[in-house]
């Protein structure tokens, strides 16, 4: 079906922002989901904390996957969360099965945070010129997404 919506955007900058909205929200339903099973699975000294911790993250991917749909709608450009489009297209890494220690999951998620602050930070710089307010809403995920990243590190330290 052609787009009910008609965008601000002109087609050139509708088809480079949506795309990058696209790949940013199937890493954030990965990274709710990744989030979620290391939730499910945390053992250890210190996993009440971390349990909890978790689902602090749950909720911030949650939100913003949210507010990602939403902005692809309001350019005229329809979101895909479903499971196969998020299996294809998330650039997150594999978190792996089975319990993990406390440990190893703080680990885990930084590198997965990782992972995605530098996809966040490139389509940052790619929608510079395509479309501000996308822009906008991307350094808003970067900074919480930056800022979840920081207080896993600090655990290894």
């Amino acid at each position: 079906m052609k787009s009910p919506i008609t965008s601000p955007l002109p087609e050139t900058d509708k088809t480079t922002t949506g795309a990058i909205l696209q790949a940013s929200l199937a890493d954030l339903i990965d990274l709710s989901l990744i989030a979620k099973q290391a939730h499910w699975n945390v053992v250890g000294r210190n996993f009440r904390s971390a349990h909890l911790q978790l689902d602090e993250l749950v909720a911030t991917a949650r939100t913003y996957v949210d507010e990602i749909a939403e902005r692809a709608n309001a350019i005229g450009v329809s979101p895909n969360g479903q499971a196969g489009t998020v299996v294809e297209s998330s650039g997150l890494p594999k978190y792996p099965d089975g319990w993990l220690s406390d440990d190893k999951t703080v680990a885990a998620i930084v590198t997965t945070l990782e992972a995605l602050v530098k996809r966040l930070r490139a389509r940052i710089d790619e929608t510079d010129k395509s479309d501000l307010v996308t822009q906008d809403l991307l350094i808003a995920v970067a900074k919480d997404i930056e800022q979840a990243h920081w207080m896993w590190q600090a655990q290894q330290a």
